[in-house]
């Protein structure tokens, strides 16, 4: 799949114009990660958010025993790691891939470039992190709420 094929199919740019897009997809970094192979660690700081193109990425998170919990499994067209360039805090997860992937990473440096070439792109595209973040709080609440449609992990394979 194209670079700009992949983004407008994600969530993350949803309203984006066509040469937003194009904008975005040739600032976008490929990045190839094999099965296993850490993408990101809890507690390093972040400075990119992913879009994965091929493959499937588990996300983890340490329990209080030191063992590994997995939270989330994503698969393409969704993203990760926005909460570290939201909040500017440390990673709150580990990213691994479940078999080798192909992600298109996008940087701080990256993203306020299209902020100052792009502004109107820009705003639909924290609103379409708020958006997906704010999905991901409800569905953890309905988990932490234990009602029916919760489950112990989280399978997503789309925003």
């Amino acid at each position: 799949m194209e670079k700009v094929e992949l983004l407008a199919s994600s969530p993350l740019f949803e309203m984006l114009s066509p040469p937003e897009l194009e904008y975005v997809a040739d600032l976008a970094r490929p990045r190839q990660f094999k099965t296993g192979e850490v993408i990101f660690e809890e507690g390093s700081v972040g400075d990119s958010i992913f879009v994965i193109a091929k493959g499937e990425i588990e996300i983890l998170q340490k329990r209080n025993d030191g063992r590994e919990q997995t939270i989330a499994v994503l698969g393409s067209p969704a993203f990760f790691g926005e909460m570290s360039l939201i909040d500017k805090e440390r990673r709150s997860a580990t990213a691994r891939p479940r078999s080798s992937c192909d992600l298109l990473q996008l940087s701080v440096e990256t993203l306020a470039a299209f902020r100052r070439q792009y502004r109107e792109g820009f705003i639909f595209l924290l609103i379409n992190i708020a958006r997906v973040l704010s999905a991901r709080l409800r569905e953890a609440n309905l988990k932490l709420s234990g009602s029916p449609g919760g489950s112990a992990t989280a399978i997503h394979r789309n925003n």
